[in-house]
């Protein structure tokens, strides 16, 4: 996948036959609701295993086509333009990536060996949807890169049968599946959830679900129930027989705990209460994971981070989930809400106490809008990363990035003249957050949440890894 950024007076057409791709791939991978309505700003995906080289200085066509595995006289075939003796930084060249024509008797999974790549890549790539319905002659596109296994989570509120098209659409890219979430009651019993269409779904879509449960709800933040919780020992024995309970019910197969707000004298409690869960489970088979608040060191101080214990957590449970996102709460300013220069932050301590192999990075896939002058309070209204571009689109706005934060955001003026101030995600936010995912070299993503249309994410996902499914997934 290529990203570009739309320029002024830029149309479809000319983007399309500047990367040599067809408008319809176009929009179909981005989704677009109006072709002929494009932002200044706005980042589309170019569905090409092409690649569009920009000259360092310092560069020749040998050393490109070396990083890029291929020759010098395929460079100047597919450039004509270019003069090998006069190779400048900024000179832009294609390069187109290998093809192979089917021939009779080949196999796909042999033409995988041949070029080194994975049978699933190169069946990705190619879109083959039958692989009994490849014949000699057909050409094949070979995947340039590699994409490493990844395990991807995310979490669902919209339960009965309103989750079920959510996950059709969005399931074949998930490891996990998190419906959110049955909520602890003070004598350690579980408030029901319709989550048995979402967990049918799931399935269907090969996707693990993993019950949720939590202390806190929209109004109340659940300290004194974690307290009354953690510090019962038979009201703990009462909640874990139930989670467990449950869980054969329902077919889950792990367990994401996410108690928040626990007060600090409690962080021991909240340990103790993980290794009696995970003795308790791990003798079931079920699998548990926690959901922590993103810290930057050991000492923050605050009833979110406090009780979080990130080293006990990554030493008892199996995985973690770091909830890097909502630096741009819905009632605080507006501001990016997954912020990557503090997310980086979160993670450089993160690692330091947790093992990368056990630790997913937390990914919000929704935008804001929030009035401006920001009242103290305030709600800034949440939607898509779709809607996002459409309301772009209606006022005209031109998008700008931030790139320490590594957001997209634009400001606009409504029908009332109020001014408005919008921070979403887009491809190159995406992009940036799946970089550091490999150069931390962590075990997953996790969506916060389901149910934001935001079609970039998906297909960028399936260009940068490998998703594990249920029967590539190792037993804990």
């Amino acid at each position: 996948m290529l990203i570009h950024v739309v320029n002024a007076r830029e149309t479809l057409w000319q983007i399309a036959n500047n990367y040599r791709v067809s408008m319809t791939a176009i929009i179909n991978v981005n989704e677009l609701p109006n072709p002929n309505q494009l932002v200044i700003g706005q980042a589309l995906l170019i569905p090409s295993e092409d690649v569009f080289h920009t000259v360092k200085p310092g560069e020749s066509l040998w050393k490109i086509a070396q990083t890029y595995g291929t020759t010098v006289q395929i460079i100047l075939q597919n450039n004509q333009f270019v003069n090998p003796s006069n190779i400048f930084p900024g000179l832009l060249i294609y390069i187109p990536a290998s093809r192979h024509r089917i021939q009779s008797g080949e196999t796909l999974w042999a033409i995988a060996q041949i070029y080194g790549v994975s049978l699933q890549n190169l069946i990705k790539v190619n879109n083959i949807i039958d692989t009994n319905l490849v014949y000699p002659g057909t050409i094949l596109v070979i995947p340039h890169k590699q994409r490493p296994p990844m395990s991807v989570n995310a979490y669902i509120y919209d339960l009965g049968e309103d989750a079920v098209p959510i996950i059709k659409k969005d399931g074949e890219h998930l490891t996990y599946l998190s419906p959110f979430a049955y909520l602890i009651k003070e004598d350690g019993s579980l408030q029901a959830i319709n989550d048995i269409p979402a967990i049918q779904a799931a399935k269907a879509e090969r996707a693990i679900p993993m019950m949720s449960i939590t202390n806190f709800t929209a109004t109340s933040k659940g300290e004194n129930l974690a307290n009354i919780i953690l510090n019962s020992p038979t009201i703990v024995e009462s909640l874990l027989a139930d989670i467990i309970k449950t869980m054969k019910e329902k077919g889950y197969m792990g367990i994401n705990i996410d108690f928040e707000n626990v007060i600090p004298a409690d962080r021991e409690a909240y340990n103790n209460f993980l290794k009696r869960a995970v003795n308790s489970l791990h003798s079931e088979g079920f699998f548990i994971s926690t959901a922590l608040a993103p810290k930057v060191s050991g000492s923050q101080t605050g009833t979110l981070y406090e009780a979080h214990d990130y080293e006990a957590h990554g030493r008892i449970c199996d995985f973690v989930i770091l909830m890097t996102y909502e630096w741009g709460w819905r009632k605080g300013p507006p501001q990016a809400i997954s912020p990557l220069n503090q997310i980086k932050r979160v993670l450089n301590y993160a690692i330091t106490v947790i093992p990368s192999g056990k630790t997913y990075f937390g990914f919000q896939i929704y935008a804001r809008d929030w009035l401006l002058p920001h009242i103290e309070g305030q709600e800034a209204e949440t939607f898509s990363c779709q809607e996002a571009i459409l309301r772009a689109v209606r006022y005209g706005a031109v998008i700008q990035y931030d790139t320490v934060a590594q957001s997209p955001f634009y400001r606009y003026t409504d029908e009332q003249l109020r001014a408005h101030e919008v921070w979403f995600e887009d491809a190159r936010s995406a992009q940036a957050k799946f970089d550091v995912v490999k150069s931390y070299n962590l075990k997953g993503i996790s969506y916060w949440v389901l149910g934001y249309p935001f079609p970039q994410n998906w297909a960028l996902l399936e260009d940068n890894f490998t998703i594990k499914k249920e029967n590539s997934i190792q037993k804990f």
